[in-house]
């Protein structure tokens, strides 16, 4: 097997596509932006990206098993024709990461692909109830339009540390190819799966690629995940009782 294999399943019939990344990060927020994407609108698996710098894996549902891979998806929907890339792992390693970019970024400019946006999480180390979306782009132009629609912050050092992995690849490696590109990046805690800042950053992507999805499915699991968190903070509030019943004794 080489570095980098596509398994073509399917024809890629976009005019002027837009590519979409949401590959596993902080709080699979990316991830689950991606995979709601291709729950709510009509999508077409079109290729699979096999790779040795992918964990040494199968996944396995319902007893059957897959080879770790990321996934290649089309998507028509109102005015947005979106080639869509996803998928259960990132590269383990830095060549793995450049040669993945490098890879969706040839079956981008063979689709005819317009511009990038990639999705993805900032962590803010604390819960937090307000999911703004900070958002980091390529070109002046593109910055500028995401500036007027009042959706996104551009904040000035962050995220700290830059964009890492394939989200802020698809950014760099694009510049050179003179694709415009930009991530969007939703709020999260870090500690947990956060559907909330993936809704956030779906509703930035809707408004300005100009197609309109349901959230119910998303709201259920941050219920969910709310439910978890609840448990959490009341673990935490019984064990500091509990340390202060402790040293009322001692």
């Amino acid at each position: 097997m080489d570095e980098f294999e596509i398994e073509r399943t399917g024809s890629v019939e976009l005019t002027d596509p837009v590519l979409v990344e949401g590959l596993p990060g902080v709080g699979h927020v990316g991830k689950l932006a991606a995979e709601h994407l291709l729950k709510e609108l009509k999508s077409d698996l079109v290729g699979r990206i096999y790779s040795t710098h992918f964990p040494p894996q199968v996944g396995v549902e319902e007893g059957l098993t897959e080879l770790a891979n990321a996934e290649l998806h089309t998507i028509t929907a109102d005015e947005a024709e979106l080639l869509v890339v996803t998928g259960n792992h990132q590269a383990r390693d830095a060549p793995g990461h450049y040669g993945l970019a490098e890879t969706v970024l040839d079956v981008a400019e063979d689709a005819g692909v317009r511009e990038v946006y990639t999705l993805g999480g900032i962590p803010t180390g604390e819960l937090i109830e307000e999911y703004d979306v900070v958002a980091a782009a390529t070109t002046e132009d593109k910055r500028t339009a995401l500036e007027d629609r009042g959706l996104v912050e551009f904040r000035e050092g962050e995220p700290a540390g830059g964009i890492v992995g394939v989200s802020g690849l698809l950014l760099g490696l694009g510049d050179r190819r003179s694709i415009p590109a930009a991530c969007l990046m939703g709020e999260t805690s870090g500690y947990l799966v956060d559907p909330k800042s993936a809704r956030a950053v779906l509703e930035v992507l809707q408004d300005v690629l100009g197609f309109e999805i349901e959230f119910d499915s998303l709201e259920q699991r941050a219920e969910e995940m709310e439910a978890v968190v609840r448990k959490i903070q009341e673990m935490d509030d019984g064990a500091a009782a509990a340390e202060e019943d402790l040293r009322y004794i001692g």
